[in-house]
Parts: structure tokens; sequence; C-alpha cells
């Protein structure tokens, strides 16, 4: 294992532990390189929110200033050659390698200018847009890693990081709300008649909540047709992070808004069961005929 990689490993041991048990059931290669790429992501993120490792955003500083740092890094490291911080450096290593456009790190980083503007979100569209810079694009990037080449099959790739979007909105609304920020439809809202204040979702709240957790799903089903798609350790990787994602809306289907008083998340023991889980769904989309079209479904910009 490089020096490189091993910060790399070190940064999401830290930040996502999700990621990481879904990420040791990657072949050698590509493993290695998807965890460089979202250790990336990950600090990218981290700067313009002013966090550590996915910590609380802190005040203080220049957004702005951060945001034109980020992109100035980012094009250094696809361009240049000079001595980079790890995380870029580990972004070169893996956009070189793996034929990244220059759309993709920018589109995600674009995701992170969104933040910075305050921009509000007044459709699902808008909302889904917003997904696409700071998630979908990551499935993409992720898609190429594993070796996919083909349009159609980085779409679903796509379909999986907006539906894991929509449901880190949905599980995030009352932190997002405490720092200023609603990823909710505005339209949604105002149709119920909702606001997002208070430490526990109200019940004109919580069902813009549940709406969205049903917006998700379309597109977790698209993101399984991609599957087949992957090599064979890496279709299960995905598969157990969807099932692990896609747990987290069931915890909110159940629990309903007396949920919020804790933090949302899935225990380490039905992580291992996912996972489990996750190898079944791998090898039964082998054996699946037919495929779910994506008609209506949010497209992603092409390169």
């Amino acid at each position: 294992m490089t020096d490189l990689t091993a910060t790399s490993e070190a940064a999401i041991a830290q930040g996502s532990q999700s990621f990481a048990q879904a990420a040791k059931l990657m072949p050698p290669g590509i493993r290695e390189d998807t965890v460089m790429l979202y250790a990336w992501c990950r600090h990218a993120d981290d700067v313009i929110d002013g966090q550590v490792m996915g910590s609380a955003p802190e005040a203080g500083g220049d957004p702005q200033a951060r945001l034109g740092a980020l992109r100035a890094d980012t094009l250094a490291a696809l361009h240049e050659d000079g001595p980079m911080s790890p995380p870029f450096a580990a972004l070169r290593q893996v956009a070189r390698r793996h034929d990244f456009p220059d759309l993709w790190p920018m589109d995600l980083i674009e995701g992170f200018a969104m933040d910075v503007a305050d921009r509000e979100y007044r459709s699902l569209d808008d909302v889904l847009e917003y997904s696409y810079h700071v998630a979908g694009v990551v499935g993409v990037m992720m898609a190429r890693v594993m070796g996919v080449q083909d349009d159609a099959v980085l779409d679903r790739a796509c379909d999986l990081g907006l539906a894991f979007q929509l449901t880190n909105i949905a599980r995030d609304v009352i932190d997002d709300a405490a720092i200023g920020r609603c990823y909710l439809p505005a339209d949604w809202l105002a149709e119920a008649g909702a606001t997002v204040e208070g430490p526990v979702p109200s019940d004109a709240l919580y069902s813009v909540i549940i709406r969205l957790l049903d917006a998700a799903e379309p597109y977790y089903a698209s993101a399984r047709q991609g599957l087949p798609h992957l090599p064979p350790r890496c279709a299960w990787s995905i598969a157990a992070a969807l099932r692990i994602y896609r747990a987290i809306g069931t915890r909110i289907r159940q629990g309903g808004p007396e949920a919020y008083r804790q933090r949302i998340s899935t225990s380490k023991a039905a992580k291992i069961g996912l996972l489990a889980r996750g190898g079944l769904d791998a090898a039964a989309s082998r054996l699946r005929g037919g495929e779910i079209s994506r008609d209506g479904l949010w497209t992603r910009p092409r390169a």
C-alpha cells in the first residue's frame, strides 16, 4: 500500500464508516482508487463547510475564498505535475488513470458553490440538480474507476448517487435547518404548510420527508440495473451500499417524527447483515432479465 493510499484509507475510516465497510468488498486496485477518489470528495466537502471529517460546520473564514482555492487546486491536480496535498494528489492519480473529463470533478465543486450561494431549491428538479452535483457525479466517477465506459450504465451509477443524496437530505433535515440550510423542495413545503423549525419534524414536515423518500425509490430501482455491468466484487460492494443507505429511509418510515430525536443510522450488526444481502442482490442481478426504463428520471449532463 502506498503512502497516498494509506492516507486516504485513514481519512475514509474516520469520515465514513459505511463507505469504508462497503469498499472492503472491492478487488485490489479498484478498491485503492475508489478510496483515494472518495478521500478527495470528502476533503473538498469539508473545505467548503469548514469541517474536519464531517464534523459540525464551523463559522469563520470566507467561503468564497475557500471555493476559489478548491477550484484552483482541483484544476492544478488535473493538469499540473507539481507537489500537492494528499487529497489532490489522490485525485490527480485517479483522474489520469481513468481518463476523467474535467467536467466531473468540477461538477462536484459546482455543487459546493450552490451551498456557498445559499441557493433555494424551489422544485424536486432543483433538488435533483443539486443532488447530481454533490453525489450523482461521484457515482459516475466511481463507476468509471470500476471500468464502466457506457453512458447508459454511468446514468445508472448517477441514479444511485441521486438516491443516496435524497436519503441524506431526508435524514439531515433538522441538522441542516440548524445551520440555515434547507434542501427540501420549497413548493412541497408550501403545499404541505410545513416549516423546518424545531428539534422534531411536525406532521406536515414529516409528510414532505416521506414524499422525498418516495421520490428516491425510482432512482434506487434504476441503480440496481447497473449492477450486472460491474465486476462481481464491485457489484457486491455497490449493492451492499445501496442496502445500507436505503435502510436509513426505512428507519425514518418506521420511527416517524420521533426518529429524529437521535442520530438516524444503521447499527454495525445491521450493516453486516446488509452486506451479506448485497452479495445476494449482486448475484441475482446477473440472472434477472429485462431492464427498468429510465423514462421520466432526471438525467445528468454529458461530458
